[in-house]
């Protein structure tokens, strides 16, 4: 009976001779090494995946200080991964497409951004988000550095409508809900 519970070390010891097959001393070793090489495994797996954005944990400072974004550790990963793919995306002759692009990068990111070159300026209208989008702040710093400084942007928010909530929401629904999609004079912080 074998006492190697690392799967390295049980793979190693198929490569053995059947005579360690009951060796106590073989089976420690293996067990000692293969324990090992599963905690080198998981090292590089993880840290392979700093290498990309949408995966990084630990190494989200790394990406923010290579693009020059300030770290706010207490931020949720997701919203920095949001901020540092916006970033990436900037890049480039500002278009409309570009502009979408980067807004897209920003959680529930189904945006449409049109613009309105008489009036100087382009609409970002937020589709699928009810309310005001959880870092609308980023957002804006990142169209804000991109955009060139003659033009002025507009943002346009989803809210529910009276109708919706008379004939789709029961009580149980409205309590889920935060109070600014409903109420778009509440100031966003």
């Amino acid at each position: 009976m074998s006492f190697v519970t690392s799967a390295s070390g049980r793979r190693m010891k198929g490569y053995l001779p059947d005579y360690y097959e009951t060796s106590r001393v073989m089976d420690s070793i293996l067990q000692a090494q293969g324990a090992e090489l599963d905690q080198l495994r998981v090292s590089l797996e993880e840290t392979l995946q700093q290498f990309f954005v949408s995966s990084a944990t630990w190494g989200l400072d790394a990406w923010e200080a290579e693009l020059g974004i300030a770290t706010v550790p207490d931020k949720p990963d997701d919203q920095r991964r949001a901020v540092i793919h916006a970033k990436l995306r900037g890049v480039g002759t500002v278009t409309v497409e570009l502009l979408h692009s980067v807004a897209s990068a920003y959680e529930r990111g189904a945006v449409e951004v049109t613009q309105q070159p008489a009036l100087y300026q382009f609409t970002v209208r937020f589709v699928d988000t009810l309310g005001t989008p959880p870092n609308l702040g980023d957002l804006q710093a990142a169209i804000e550095e991109i955009k060139p400084a003659h033009l002025q942007v507009v943002y346009q928010y989803k809210y529910f409508l009276l109708n919706q909530l008379h004939q789709k929401m029961t009580i149980k629904d409205l309590q889920t809900r935060k109070m600014t999609d409903f109420a778009p004079f509440i100031p966003v912080s």
